[in-house]
């Protein structure tokens, strides 16, 4: 019979206006995979900082305990110390370290005070090596995206003696690929004995490595059911989640295509540093209003360094090629310049770059265009209060006022406010990176509904996901990129999984050939 090697007893957790948990019980077998499970705000992130020490012992109400030892952590160093990493949703790296200064950060491979270097990168390849990443020791993290950021996290948790690992939401910004290297590294974890919580969104990785589930819904624990037992299905988990059937992931939407009115024209953008390093080689394409336009590509194609180049210049040296808008060529030199020219951006890091997290719903709403709700460079807080709570409504923003504070919403909620902020900016052309990136379903379904909604109001639609369903379920027409460059354009009646992936993962040298035959 297998024992537990923790145990959380009606664990209670209340923030201001908030009750986060209510007697919640999780209970985790040693050696399992055990998966955390439920919709954004059902308390899932915040049992987890609870059990790691990130909320101390009275702050909360209940027990935990871990290897029949009563736990009272007052820090995050107490509970690593008996072995529980947490790998939290929010990266906690330093941009300006390197990847082996941040893997090793505070846990420095030193002797007497001085740092064995040597040490250090050799360990780092190994740990890279581990999680997949083919990347220098010595990069600064400032140089990678998010997705292979993540895997630095992922390798900075398991250099540490980990009993118990906690991963909150570690495949959200990875391609398929490396999200399957990484599951295969969580189950090469248990035959060595490593016990781990899985929080995700992905239905399909839990039904794949899971050994049981708990389902957490508004802050309660509903139920937890045996992978093998129970006959588990992602209709049956799903249930659980949302306390009702979802049969239908993606609204059902007959798009009104009307006029070409957003085109790209031979654009090329050079990386920011790496002056001879091209980024975005020659892409074309175009928009037309009330359409929804997908770009699939793998981790590295381009696709965010494609769209932050055309939101005025956001990113990229050396950017060339023409923009046109309703026929008029387009001089996009700041951000500043594409908001006037009713082009905005969603970014796909919501807490980095989309949000200012210790400010309020109302103020993060109308951020992108105070000039609306302003004058002579005076708010008019009645204006702006109007505004927020109008938005709050429309897209249903779960939180007890517009004045809480966005850091303290979930992820789903976050996004809608993200979405709020530039919908408020007036756009013709909206373009979303990755817009349900650790989002779960029942608030997927809301944001996609949201789009549609954009669209049918003639607003044209560029959306970036790694997800391919998605782009199936919401694109009228997807491009797709490979190593900088656009590798084919498929129609909705024609697109397949199977035919974005063969143009996903072609090479530069095939399309070269292609070029020339």
């Amino acid at each position: 019979m297998t024992t537990a090697i923790l145990e959380m007893r009606k664990i209670t957790k209340t923030f201001p206006g908030v009750k986060a948990l209510e007697n919640v019980n999780l209970r985790v077998q040693e050696g399992e995979i055990h998966a955390l499970i439920g919709e954004n705000g059902a308390g899932k992130s915040t049992l987890m900082k609870v059990l790691s020490g990130v909320y101390p012992h009275g702050t909360y109400e209940g027990d935990i305990l871990f290897k029949d030892e009563v736990c009272e952590f007052k820090d995050i160093k107490q509970s690593e110390n008996k072995g529980i990493v947490i790998i939290h949703q929010e990266l906690a790296l330093v941009p300006q370290l390197t990847i082996a200064e941040n893997i090793f950060l505070g846990n420095e491979q030193a002797r007497r005070g001085i740092i064995n270097w040597n040490e250090t990168i050799v360990r780092t390849r190994e740990l890279l090596q581990l999680v997949g990443l083919n990347e220098s020791p010595n990069t600064p993290i400032a140089e990678i995206g998010v997705g292979k950021q993540q895997l630095v996290e992922i390798a900075k948790a398991i250099s540490k003696q980990v009993k118990l690992l906690i991963l909150d939401e570690p495949t959200a910004a990875l391609n398929e690929d490396d999200s399957e290297n990484l599951l295969n590294l969580l189950l090469e974890f248990k035959k060595q004995g490593i016990t781990s919580v899985l929080i995700s969104h992905k239905l399909n990785e839990i039904t794949r490595v899971a050994d049981s589930i708990t389902i957490l819904r508004d802050g309660k624990s509903i139920e937890t059911l045996d992978m093998k037992k129970d006959n588990v299905t992602e209709d049956r988990i799903i249930k659980g989640m949302v306390g009702r059937e979802l049969t239908n992931r993606y609204p059902e939407h007959t798009p009104r295509l009307g006029d070409l009115f957003f085109e790209v024209n031979n654009w090329n953008v050079y990386h920011p540093v790496l002056a001879d390093r091209k980024v975005i080689d020659n892409c074309s394409f175009e928009v037309r209003r009330g359409e929804i336009v997908g770009i699939a590509g793998l981790m590295g194609s381009g696709r965010t360094e494609l769209a932050m180049s055309l939101f005025g210049q956001s990113y990229g040296r050396r950017i060339s090629g023409e923009i046109r808008k309703d026929g008029k060529q387009l001089h996009l030199k700041s951000i500043t310049q594409a908001i006037k020219e009713g082009i905005a951006y969603v970014t796909e890091d919501r807490k980095e770059y989309g949000l200012i997290l210790n400010e309020d719903i109302k103020r993060n709403t109308t951020l992108a265009a105070m000039n609306k709700i302003s004058k002579w460079f005076v708010i008019n807080d009645n204006q702006e209060i109007i505004v927020a709570e109008d938005f709050r409504k429309k897209l249903n923003i779960k939180a007890p006022s517009i004045l809480q504070k966005t850091g303290n919403l979930s992820g789903g909620n976050q996004q809608k406010v993200v979405l709020s902020k530039w919908i408020f900016s007036g756009p013709d052309l909206l373009i979303l990176d990755e817009p349900t990136r650790g989002i779960d379903v029942g608030a997927k379904y809301e944001i996609y509904s949201i789009i549609n909604e954009l669209a049918d109001s003639g607003k044209g639609i560029l959306m970036i996901s790694s997800e391919l369903p998605e782009l199936l379920g919401m694109c009228d027409r997807i491009y797709v990129m490979s190593e900088g460059r656009f590798t084919g354009e498929i129609e909705r009646e024609n697109a397949t999984q199977e035919a974005l992936m063969r143009l996903m993962t072609k090479s530069r040298g095939k399309i070269q050939d292609e070029h020339h035959n």
